[in-house]
C-alpha cells in the first residue's frame, strides 16, 4: 500500500484512467460487433453504415492515445478489407 500523499493521488489516477480507457474499448468493441452481426446477415449497406462509425471511434480512441494509431489503422484495413470481400 502507497504512504506518500504523491503515491495515493497515483493510484487514484490510475483508477480514472483505466476505467476511462476500458470505456473507450468496450464503445469500440461494441461497433465491431454491430458490424460483424450486419455483414454475417449480408446486410453490407448497414455493414457500410456501421463501417464508419468504428472508423470514427478507433480515430478518436487512437487520438487519446488508449491504443497506437497504427494498431487503429491495422484494425480499419482489416475491417474494410472484410467489407470488400462481402460486397464483391
Amino acid at each position: 500500500m502507497a504512504h506518500s500523499a504523491s503515491a495515493k493521488k497515483r493510484i487514484r489516477q490510475n483508477e480514472s484512467h483505466n476505467a476511462r480507457n476500458k470505456w473507450r474499448k468496450d464503445r469500440v468493441k461494441k461497433a465491431v460487433r454491430s458490424f460483424e452481426e450486419a455483414l454475417s446477415a449480408h446486410d453490407t449497406e448497414k455493414a457500410a453504415e456501421c463501417l464508419k462509425v468504428v472508423f470514427k471511434q478507433l480515430d478518436q480512441v487512437a487520438a487519446t492515445g488508449t491504443i497506437h494509431k497504427k494498431t487503429a489503422d491495422r484494425r480499419k484495413s482489416r475491417l474494410a478489407q472484410k467489407l470488400n470481400k462481402a460486397s464483391a
